[in-house]
């Protein structure tokens, strides 16, 4: 999603629209206007009680600033029960009622119906472009300024670790939880400036990283630019070999190229989307030992054996989905322990995790989020 005002321009003056309240809600409730992630002023009529998501993983981020985000849902696409079915069962489980709530998509632009959103009666619509309407969407946006209902903007994709912040904020300002959404930011930002300022001290030399995304899934490698999974290795202190030859935000690199630039570290990323494929698995309700194990057989692939960060045992996983998740921090952690082990022997993402847990999430993250051939990590 580009987030400008060039392209907000695109949706038209009826999206504008959509940020002026009826005068009786006005009235009768405590309006205030906010900025979106997309540079968009809009009025919200608080409290928000009825919230309508243009993906249905948005709700782990409702989560952090909201106790029981559940109890907001008008409506939300069907993304996360489909692509992470243990996530949702952890839901499921600490809110019953999430099973009953209408399902207004499948988690794209293209299955999600305005039709459906709007009879679940939304009093607000939180949309982000990665997987659901975006700022192109004009019929989308046009048909909820119509009917009233405003829409803001929140980006864990396009620049995640930019405008994570931000859209904590956004949240808890609409929500009345600006206390919570703090709270959030705060672990954010001390994590991230701790290994942005020692970088900047220690200026260590920078590792070329191989990123290879959903490891085993084929043939290597699919790998990202600088944007979702691949925006963490540069502020983590590594040099993405694959910016210099990708003209997209994401595609394939050659292995051919691979073994010619012989990177320092190899990062596979994988997710329970690659169970059953050979792919590199790890997330929530995953064993360490089988994300290992595959990972072993990953990098043991004619070509990726004899790469400089497989023969001195620089070769980790990571759960893809950090590209599009709120505590993103987490693996900004991981990813610089990798790179500069000694520059940063006293970070611990396991124990930042476990503070999440205990202090931060409504569900806790319990299972393989990273995890190294040389038995580091989850």
């Amino acid at each position: 999603m580009t987030l400008s005002r060039r392209t907000l321009l695109t949706t038209g003056a009826a999206a504008a629209a959509g940020s002026l309240l009826p005068r009786r809600a006005r009235a009768a409730r405590d309006v205030i206007t906010v900025t979106d992630v997309a540079g968009r002023q809009v009025e919200i009529a608080r409290p928000v009680k009825r919230i309508v998501l243009g993906e249905g993983r948005q709700l782990i981020t409702l989560s952090l600033v909201h106790p029981d985000p559940v109890s907001l849902l008008a409506g939300w696409p069907g993304d996360l029960a489909r692509q992470d079915k243990v996530t949702y069962g952890r839901y499921l489980e600490t809110f019953p009622a999430i099973a009953g709530v209408p399902i207004v998509g499948r988690g794209s632009e293209e299955t999600f119906s305005i039709e459906q959103a709007l009879a679940t009666g939304p009093d607000l619509a939180i949309l982000s472009g990665g997987y659901g309407p975006s700022l192109r969407s004009k019929e989308t946006l046009d048909r909820f300024a119509a009917a009233g209902v405003p829409v803001v903007f929140v980006d864990l994709i396009a620049k995640p670790l930019d405008n994570i912040v931000p859209s904590l904020r956004l949240l808890g300002r609409v929500l009345g939880r600006e206390d919570a959404a703090e709270r959030v930011v705060q672990f954010h930002e001390s994590r991230a400036a701790r290994i942005r300022d020692r970088l900047a001290a220690a200026k260590p030399v920078v590792p070329t990283v191989l990123m290879n995304a959903h490891a085993g899934l084929s043939e290597c490698c699919n790998a990202p630019g600088r944007a979702t999974i691949g925006a963490f290795i540069d502020p983590a202190g590594g040099y993405n070999i694959a910016v210099d030859v990708l003209k997209t935000p994401f595609g394939p690199i050659s292995l051919e190229y691979v073994m010619g630039r012989d990177p320092d570290v190899y990062v596979g990323t994988g997710g329970q989307h690659l169970a059953g494929t050979g792919g590199l698995v790890l997330g929530p309700g995953v064993d360490a030992a089988e994300s290992r194990a595959k990972l072993q057989r990953i990098v043991k692939a004619p070509g990726l054996a004899d790469i400089a960060a497989v023969r001195r045992g620089r070769v980790h996983g990571l759960w893809h989905l950090f590209g599009n998740f709120p505590l993103n921090v987490l693996a900004l952690e991981a990813l610089a322990t990798w790179f500069h082990p000694k520059l940063f022997g006293d970070v611990d993402p396991d124990a930042s995790l476990k503070f999440a847990n205990e202090t931060l999430l409504a569900v806790p993250m319990h299972g393989t989020y990273w995890v190294s051939l040389d038995g580091r990590g989850r």
